[in-house]
């Protein structure tokens, strides 16, 4: 298995010294005497707002570094598909690239390098800048759990002589996507002495996997006159799991007690461990190239994977940056940021505080806040991507494009802005400029028509403390789905973005 730290190193050393290739700059018309159309024509060009499709409008060079990028964010995507193994596999790599726990370090100065798990399924990363935290601090939110599906605390039973497990689906899904794909099952457990116990069935391809069943056409004809959220009911995402029974033909439900014979041989599990461990049920498929072009990559979890990575990469570069850079990963956004891993919980804040006192010395609590007041987050999150499709749902003059590069949504929610974080005109204005200043293309969009529906991202919660926060992200097909799209040129101005966002702001 290749770990999250060779991947980051050879992509570090591949992009390190990769800077933006500059357009040859266009006159305009103070720079030249321009007459009739043609003057006009530059004029107006300065007057409208132009999003143009990246793969016409930059380099081949750009084009190369792009499809680099891809090949190891798949590597990502695929070794990384619950935020225990993200997290895990992300601090290795951190530790090997000079990075230490917080609670070891007395002190902190310019350049170096600290990180702290929440929780073991959170993260918190940064980079101490030259300048004092009092100025503020440039900080990246993503976050790393993704749709799927859980088991319920008493999962396991037989019935029909197949055993199977029942499941609570986690997250906003459409419950008819699930059944019929080869599925995955990804553990973490304490067993009854204490011992703890992580493990993969369905990634390798000797692995079996796992299945939920649908109805055959033929007999269709009722479920099919259903609405599609009544298709499948959450009830009915019971994963089969085994169809053979234990040897001892005396024993009651034989079919399940082979299951857990499996278990207890394994792993050391008995069915009261089902009740603590988290399993988590993902699509076994690989991250895969889609088109002719391959200017396309599927897989599991890029909300917010694609996110995660550009932000991290970009924290990765930085060595003794003016301020103060934060990378923060969180769990829980796909069900509210809840729990002591969501994004509202006070261990991420107390990061800062710990970050704040080991570089000023002492804690003054005001001198804190305004320090965390001064400071200014990218809400690092996804958008829908506008699909011809599904058009009758999007603005097409307010929706983000696959392929035109990081879209800046000043707000989310639903209805009338609710639940949202609506970014202040100074800050946005900030940021464009620095986008401009370092050739950073960029669009905006929202999530869908109005009333259509609406989402959230951890920008409310960031925004409660009193610093800037805007969400902004890569557009995504098919979000939410077992098996999302996003393009490999959106990933790589995303990671150019988020870099000079640390860097310029």
């Amino acid at each position: 298995m290749v770990s999250y730290y060779q991947i980051f190193r050879a992509l570090r050393a591949y992009i390190k010294e990769v800077h933006m290739v500059p357009k040859d700059k266009k006159l305009t018309s103070n720079d030249v005497p321009a007459k009739g159309a043609k003057k006009n024509k530059e004029k107006y060009k300065e007057l409208l707002a132009d999003y143009p499709n990246l793969w016409e409008d930059r380099s081949e060079d750009d084009f190369t570094h792009a499809y680099a990028m891809s090949e190891e964010y798949k590597r990502f995507l695929n070794e990384g598909k619950t935020e225990r193994e993200f997290v895990a596999l992300t601090i290795d790599s951190l530790k090997q690239l000079g990075y230490e726990e917080i609670s070891s370090v007395k002190t902190l100065r310019a350049g170096q390098k600290v990180y702290q798990s929440i929780k073991d399924k959170g993260l918190m990363v940064a980079v101490v800048g030259k300048k004092p935290m009092s100025e503020g601090v440039n900080i990246l939110g993503s976050h790393v759990d993704s749709p799927r599906l859980d088991l319920k605390p008493n999962p396991l039973y037989e019935e029909s002589q197949m055993a199977y497990l029942k499941t609570h689906y986690y997250g906003g899904i459409k419950k008819y996507q699930w059944p019929t794909l080869p599925l995955a099952m990804h553990g973490f457990a304490v067993r009854r002495d204490g011992s703890r116990i992580s493990f993969t069935i369905g990634e390798k391809d000797e692995d079996p996997v796992f299945y939920i069943t649908d109805l055959l056409p033929h007999l269709g004809t009722e479920q099919m006159q259903k609405k599609a959220s009544e298709f499948i009911t959450g009830e009915d995402l019971n994963l089969l799991i085994g169809g053979r029974p234990i040897e001892d033909k005396d024993a009651s439900q034989r079919y399940k007690l082979n299951v857990l014979q499996y278990l207890y041989d394994n792993y050391g599990l008995v069915e009261k461990d089902f009740v603590s461990a988290e399993i988590e049920i993902v699509p076994a498929m690989k991250a895969r190239d889609v088109g002719f072009d391959r200017s396309f990559v599927a897989s599991y979890g890029h909300d917010d994977r694609v996110c995660a990575f550009p932000a991290l990469m970009a924290i990765m570069q930085q060595e003794r940056p003016d301020k103060t850079c934060v990378v923060m990963l969180s769990d829980k956004e796909e069900i509210g940021s809840y729990g002591n891993s969501g994004a509202q919980s006070a261990l991420y804040e107390n990061f800062l505080i710990e970050l704040f006192v080991k570089t000023n010395g002492v804690y003054d609590e005001l001198a804190f806040r305004k320090t965390i007041a001064a400071s200014k987050m990218l809400s690092a999150d996804v958008t829908n991507g506008y699909d011809p499709t599904f058009a009758s749902v999007h603005d097409p003059k307010n929706n983000a494009y696959v392929s035109k590069g990081i879209t800046m949504c000043k707000y989310v929610g639903s209805r009338g802005k609710s639940g949202t974080n609506d970014a202040n005109t100074e800050f946005v204005a900030d940021i464009l400029s620095a986008f401009a200043k370092n050739n950073i293309p960029w669009q905006t969009g929202e999530l869908g028509k109005i009333d259509a529906g609406g989402g959230g991202t951890i920008a409310v919660y960031m925004a409660k403390m009193g610093m800037d926060v805007i969400d902004c992200g890569v557009p995504v097909l098919s979000m939410h789905a077992p098996y999302e799209l996003i393009s490999k040129i959106d990933l790589y101005y995303t990671y150019l973005a988020y870099k000079t966002f640390l860097e310029c702001l």
